[in-house]
C-alpha cells in the first residue's frame, strides 16, 4: 500500500471515529475511502463492516445502562435484527457484484440525505404524538438488519426511527437500544463477512485502529465542538462521493 493510500485510510478512519461519537455517519468516509484506494464495490464494503465493528461494540457498552427500562422486548428485537442482518449480508454475498455496484451511488446519497436530515427526524421522532405501533417496530428493525448489513451507512437512524414508532419512550433512552441492535447487525455481518466475503484484511488493520482512536477523541471533545462541523463534513464528502460515482 503506497503512502497516499495509508494517509487516506488513517484519516478516514479517525475522521470516522470522531464522527460516530459526536454526530454518527462515519461509514460515509471510510466506505469512500476503501473505493478511493482501489477496492471494488462489494469488497470495500465488506471491508468496512469489519473495520467499523469496534466502534458499535464501544458505544453498545456505553450506552448499556439505557437498557434497563427494555428487558421484556430485548430478546425479540435482538432476534429480528440478527434474521434481517443475515439476509442482507446473504443478499450482499450471493447477488452479483454488479447488482451492488449499481446501487451504490444510490446508497451513499440516500444514506447522506438520510444522516443530513438526522437532526430533524430525532425532534420530530421525539416530538411524535399517538401511541406505539408493534408490527412497525418488528417491520422497522427487520428493515434495519437487512439495510445494516447490506449497506450500513444511516443505520442508526434507521434503527432509531423504528424504535421511536414502536416504543413510547424519549430518544434519549431509545438511543442505547440503538445501539444495541446496531451492534447486532454489525455483529451479525462481520462474522458472515469475515468467513466468506472478500475482506482486504490489510486495510482493515489500518482502519480498526485509527477508528477506535477518533473513537476515545471525539468522545472527550463531544462536549467542546459543535457536531454541526462534522455533519457538514460528512454530508460534504458523502454527496462528492455519490455523485462522482454516478458521473462515472
Amino acid at each position: 500500500m503506497d503512502p497516499q493510500h495509508l494517509a487516506l485510510l488513517l484519516a478516514a478512519g479517525f475522521g470516522a471515529g470522531l464522527c460516530n461519537a459526536i454526530a454518527g455517519g462515519g461509514s460515509l468516509l471510510t466506505f469512500p475511502a476503501l473505493l478511493a484506494i482501489g477496492l471494488p464495490p462489494v469488497p470495500a464494503t465488506v471491508t468496512n463492516a469489519v473495520s467499523v465493528w469496534p466502534g458499535y461494540a464501544g458505544n453498545a457498552f456505553a450506552l448499556r445502562g439505557h437498557l434497563a427500562g427494555f428487558r421484556p422486548v430485548l430478546p425479540r428485537l435482538v432476534a429480528i435484527a440478527a434474521v434481517g442482518a443475515v439476509g442482507g449480508t446473504v443478499a450482499l454475498l450471493a447477488a452479483p457484484p454488479e447488482v451492488f455496484t449499481a446501487l451504490v451511488p444510490y446508497l451513499i446519497l440516500s444514506a447522506t440525505a438520510l444522516f443530513a436530515c438526522q437532526p430533524l427526524i430525532t425532534r420530530r421522532l421525539a416530538a411524535r404524538g399517538g401511541g406505539p405501533s408493534t408490527p412497525l417496530l418488528y417491520a422497522g428493525v427487520f428493515i434495519g438488519g437487512v439495510y445494516g448489513a447490506y449497506f450500513n451507512g444511516g443505520m442508526g437512524i434507521v434503527f432509531l426511527t423504528a424504535l421511536a414508532l414502536g416504543i413510547d419512550a424519549v430518544i434519549g433512552r431509545l438511543n442505547g437500544l440503538k445501539a444495541l441492535l446496531a451492534l447486532t447487525t454489525g455483529t451479525a455481518a462481520m462474522l458472515s463477512v469475515s468467513i466468506f466475503g472478500p475482506v482486504d484484511w490489510l486495510a482493515v488493520l489500518i482502519l480498526a485502529p485509527a477508528c477506535l482512536l477518533g473513537g476515545f477523541a471525539g468522545a472527550r471533545l463531544a462536549d467542546r465542538l459543535r457536531p454541526i462541523v462534522f455533519r457538514v463534513v460528512v454530508i460534504a464528502f458523502g454527496t462528492a462521493a455519490g455523485a462522482a460515482m454516478l458521473l462515472t
